[in-house]
C-alpha cells in the first residue's frame, strides 16, 4: 500500500466519522428518548432540548473511552501503520452499513457490540494474512488479539438481557403496589421520598458512569469523589425528598414529571459519554497511526507501539462531534422509527401492532399462561384480590395533553429510568461490559410485561417483537464479525480498487435503505390517517368513520385495478406489491373496526338501531377486506407458480367483471367523501348486471371446463375472481345503505326522517 493511498483511507475515515456519528444516534436514541416520549412527560420540544443538553455534557465524559478503539481489542503494537488502516477502514464501512440496515427497520441495536465484533473481525482477518504470509513467525492468533475482551461481551449480552427484564419487571411489580394506576392521590403521601430514590439512583448513575472518563475531571477530584461517595447520596437523597416535597405540597407539581426529564438527560449523557467512541473512536485512533507513522522515518513499515499509550481526546473535537450528534436526534426521521418500536411494544392500550406473531411466542405465551393458571391456585384468595386490585389496569387520566394519550403512565417511565441507571451503574462499578441500549430496552420491555401491558390481546405481538430485537442483537456481532472480516481482506489484496468497490456497494446499500425506510414511512403515514386521536363527539366521529371507510375503499378500488391488469399480463412484480398491499388494508380495516369500538362505547344502551348499523360496517368491511385479500393472493400465487395464463376470452370476460365492480366502487367511495345521499337505484342495477355478467361467464367457463381448454387451476382461479367480486360488490351497496342511513336518520329513531332511498331494492 503506497503512502497516498494511505491519505486517501485518512480522508475517507474523517468522512465516515461525520456519517457514523448521524446514523449512530439515529439507532441509539431510543435509549433515552422512550421513557420521556412513551409518557408525555414534557412537551416533545422539552424533551429533545434536555436530550441535547445531555449529550453536550456526555461527550466530555467520553475521553478515558476512546482507548477501546486503538488497544481494547488487539494489540497495536504488532501492526503497521497501513495494516492498522486496512483494518480502520473496513470496520467503519461495516458499521455504516450494519447500523443503517437496522435503522431502516426500526430495530433498536447495541453500537458498542457492533462496533467490538467489527474491530475483532477485520483484527483476525489482518492477523491470519500476517500469520499466513510471514515466513518463520513464532507468533499465534491470539497474541494479536484480546480474545478475552469479546468473550466478556458476549457474556455482559446474556447476563445484561436476563438482569435487566427481570430488574425492570420486579421494581415495575413493587411501584405499581405502592401508587396503583391512579397513583396521584398516593403520590402526595410518599412520592416525595420514592422520588428521593430515584434522583439518587440516576445520579449515581452519572457520577460512576460518567466521572472517570471526563476530560476535565482532575485525579484529585475522582478520587475525592469515590471516597464520598455514600455520603455525596445521601446527601442528594436528603435534598431530592425536601425539594420534591416542596414541589408536592406548596406548588402542587407533578413531580414525576421532572424525574423523569432528569433521568432522560442522565441517559443521554451516558450514551454520549459511552458510545462517542463507536461512531469518531476508530477514526481518531486511524489519525494518531497516520500521524504518528509520519514523523518516523519508514512511516510504512513502523510498528504502532504509540497506539499503546493513553492520549487525551481534546474537549473543542469531543464538542464539535456532540454538535453534530445533536442536529441528527432533531432531523433524523429514522431515529423517531427507532423509538416507535420500543415504545409500540411497551404501549398499554390495545391498538395496531408492529409485529406479527410467530409460533415461537406462541408457544411462549402458552406456557406462561399455563405457568400463571398453576400458580394461581396455591395463592390464597384474598391475597389474590387484593393484589390485583392494585394492580389492574384502570382508564386513568395519564397526565398527557388533551387529544395526546401517552403510550404508558408517568411512575413507569420513571422505574424504566431509575431501574436502566441503577443497573448500569452497578455494573460499571464492577467494571463489567455492558450495553446501554440492552439494559434500557430490556428494562422497559419487564416493566410493560409487570405492568399487564402484554395481555392476552397483544402478548404474542409483543413477544415477537422483543425477539426480533434481541435475536437482531446476536446477529449484529456475527454480522459486524464477518463482513468487516471480507471487506479487511478486500482493501487488503486489491488496494485501490476494493476500496472503490466498497464505497460504491455502500452508497448503493444506503441508497436502497433510504428508499425502504421512505416506503415504510409512507405507508405509516397512511395508517396515520385512519387513527382517531380523541373520540368524544359522536356526530363528528360518525363523518370521519365514513371518510375512513371511504378512503379504504379507495385503496381496495386502485389496488384491485393494478392487480387485474397484473393479471391479465402476468406482471409478478406488480402482484407481489399488491399483496403486500393486502397487509396494509386488513391492518387499516382493523385500526377502523377499533376505532368503531370506541365510537360505540359514546351510544346510549337504547340506541339500538345505530349499535345495530355499526355492526353491520365492521360485518361488511371485514367481508369486503376478505374477498379482496383473497382475490390478490389467488392471482399471486397463480402467477408466481407459473400455471397456465388466462385465455384471451377469459381477460375479456374479467375485463368486463373489472370495469363493473370499480364503477361500483367509485359510486360508493364519492358518496362517502362527500357525505352525499345517494338513490340507489344506479347502484343496485349495476349490482344486478354484474350478477348477471359474473352467471353468464360462469356458464361459459363450464363449457370450456368440458372442452378441456381451461386447465383445472385456471377454472378455480376464474371461479374465485368472479365470486369474490359479487361477494365484494354486495358489501359495498349494504355500506352505502348504511351510510344513508346514518345520515338521513342519525339517531336511530324511526318517523322522524325520510326513509332510505337504498331500502326499497333487494340485492337477492
Amino acid at each position: 500500500m503506497s503512502l497516498e493511498l494511505c491519505y486517501v483511507i485518512i480522508g475517507i475515515l474523517l468522512l465516515f466519522a461525520f456519517f457514523d456519528l448521524m446514523i449512530g444516534v439515529s439507532n441509539d436514541a431510543v435509549n433515552f428518548l422512550n421513557s420521556s416520549i412513551g409518557s408525555k412527560a414534557a412537551p416533545f420540544v422539552i424533551i429533545m432540548l434536555v436530550a441535547s443538553l445531555g449529550i453536550l455534557a456526555g461527550v466530555t465524559f467520553s475521553g478515558g473511552m476512546m482507548e477501546v478503539a486503538r488497544k481494547g481489542i488487539f494489540h497495536p503494537q504488532f501492526f503497521t501503520m497501513p495494516e492498522l488502516l486496512v483494518i480502520f477502514l473496513a470496520v467503519m464501512i461495516t458499521d455504516i452499513l450494519l447500523l443503517d440496515l437496522f435503522n431502516t427497520y426500526g430495530l433498536p441495536t447495541s453500537t458498542t457490540v457492533s462496533i467490538v465484533f467489527e474491530l475483532l473481525g477485520a483484527a483476525v482477518a489482518l492477523s491470519v494474512i500476517k500469520l499466513l504470509y510471514t515466513a518463520g513467525s513464532t507468533m499465534a492468533l491470539w497474541d494479536y488479539i484480546n480474545t478475552a475482551k469479546a468473550m466478556a461481551i458476549v457474556g455482559g449480552i446474556l447476563l445484561s438481557i436476563v438482569i435487566s427484564f427481570f430488574s425492570g419487571a420486579i421494581v415495575q411489580f413493587i411501584s405499581r403496589l405502592i401508587f396503583t394506576f391512579d397513583y396521584q392521590k398516593r403520590l402526595k403521601r410518599y412520592g416525595a421520598v420514592w422520588g428521593g430514590v430515584a434522583m439518587t439512583a440516576i445520579t449515581f448513575f452519572i457520577l460512576i458512569k460518567g466521572a472517570k472518563g471526563a476530560t476535565f475531571m482532575t485525579e484529585p477530584t475522582l478520587i475525592w469523589i469515590q471516597h464520598h461517595t455514600l455520603t455525596i447520596l445521601g446527601g442528594i437523597f436528603a435534598v431530592s425528598v425536601i425539594v420534591l416535597q416542596m414541589l408536592l405540597s406548596i406548588f402542587k407539581v407533578n413531580i414525576l414529571k421532572p424525574i423523569v426529564l432528569v433521568g432522560t438527560f442522565a441517559l443521554a449523557m451516558a450514551f454520549a459519554a459511552n458510545d462517542l467512541v463507536n461512531f469518531i473512536g476508530v477514526p481518531l485512533a486511524g489519525l494518531k497511526a497516520f500521524s504518528t507513522a509520519l514523523a518516523s522515518a519508514d512511516p510504512l513499515n513502523i510498528t504502532m507501539e504509540a497506539l499503546s499509550k493513553a492520549v487525551q481526546t481534546q474537549t473543542g473535537l469531543l464538542l464539535l462531534a456532540g454538535s453534530i450528534m445533536v442536529v441528527t436526534l432533531w432531523v433524523s426521521k429514522k431515529a423517531r422509527t427507532v423509538t416507535e418500536t420500543e415504545i409500540s411494544l411497551g404501549k398499554q392500550d390495545e391498538g395496531p401492532e408492529r409485529f406479527e406473531s410467530i409460533w415461537l411466542s406462541r408457544k411462549i405465551v402458552a406456557l406462561f399462561y399455563h405457568i400463571f393458571s398453576s400458580l394461581r391456585t396455591t395463592i390464597p384468595e384474598p391475597l389474590r384480590r387484593a393484589v390485583a386490585a392494585r394492580i389492574t389496569p384502570t382508564p386513568v387520566h395519564h397526565g398527557g395533553s388533551a387529544g395526546e394519550k401517552p403510550s404508558f403512565d408517568l411512575i413507569r417511565a420513571s422505574v424504566n429510568l431509575m431501574v436502566a441507571s441503577t443497573v448500569v451503574s452497578f455494573a460499571t462499578s464492577l467494571k463489567l461490559p455492558l450495553s446501554t441500549t440492552y439494559v434500557t430496552f430490556m428494562v422497559a420491555m419487564g416493566s410493560s410485561f409487570s405492568d399487564q401491558a402484554w395481555g392476552r390481546e397483544s402478548a404474542v405481538f409483543r413477544i415477537t417483537g422483543v425477539l426480533a430485537v434481541v435475536g437482531g442483537w446476536f446477529m449484529t456481532a456475527f454480522i459486524a464479525f464477518m463482513v468487516a472480516f471480507l471487506f479487511a481482506n478486500i482493501i487488503y489484496f486489491f488496494n485501490a480498487w476494493g476500496i472503490a468497490g466498497l464505497m460504491l456497494f455502500a452508497g448503493f446499500m444506503i441508497w436502497k435503505n433510504k428508499k425502504k425506510h421512505d416506503d415504510q414511512s409512507k405507508d405509516k403515514e397512511e395508517m396515520n390517517i385512519f387513527q382517531f386521536e380523541k373520540v368524544d363527539d359522536f356526530q363528528a366521529a360518525v363523518s370521519d368513520t365514513f371518510d375512513h371507510l371511504a378512503l379504504q375503499l379507495k385503496g381496495i378500488r386502485e389496488s384491485f385495478d393494478r392487480a387485474f391488469d397484473a393479471l391479465f399480463t402476468e406482471d409478478i412484480g406488480t402482484l407481489r406489491q399488491e399483496r403486500k398491499r393486502t397487509k396494509q388494508v386488513q391492518l387499516s380495516t382493523n385500526v377502523i373496526v377499533a376505532n368503531i369500538f370506541k365510537v360505540l362505547r359514546l351510544l346510549q344502551k337504547t340506541d339500538n338501531q345505530v349499535s345495530y348499523n355499526y355492526y353491520q360496517i365492521i360485518r361488511r368491511l371485514q367481508k369486503l377486506s376478505d374477498g379482496y385479500r383473497d382475490t390478490v393472493i389467488r392471482c399471486t400465487m397463480h402467477v408466481s407458480n407459473r400455471h397456465t395464463g388466462l385465455l384471451p376470452v377469459q381477460v375479456e370476460e374479467l375485463m368486463e367483471i373489472k370495469q363493473v365492480i370499480l364503477q361500483i366502487f367509485s359510486t360508493v367511495e364519492t358518496a362517502l367523501a362527500k357525505k352525499q345521499i345517494v338513490d340507489c337505484r344506479d347502484i343496485v342495477d349495476h349490482f344486478h348486471l354484474l350478477r348477471e355478467l359474473v352467471d353468464d361467464f360462469n356458464a361459459n367457463q363450464i363449457e370450456r371446463i368440458r372442452n378441456d381448454s381451461s386447465k383445472t387451476r385456471l377454472s378455480i382461479l376464474f371461479y374465485a375472481i368472479s365470486g369474490n367480486c359479487v361477494m365484494m360488490a354486495k358489501q359495498t351497496v349494504k355500506l352505502l345503505g348504511i351510510f344513508n342511513e346514518a345520515f338521513i336518520n342519525p339517531s336511530g329513531k324511526p318517523g322522524q326522517q325520510p326513509a332510505n332511498p337504498c331500502s326499497d331494492y333487494s340485492l337477492d
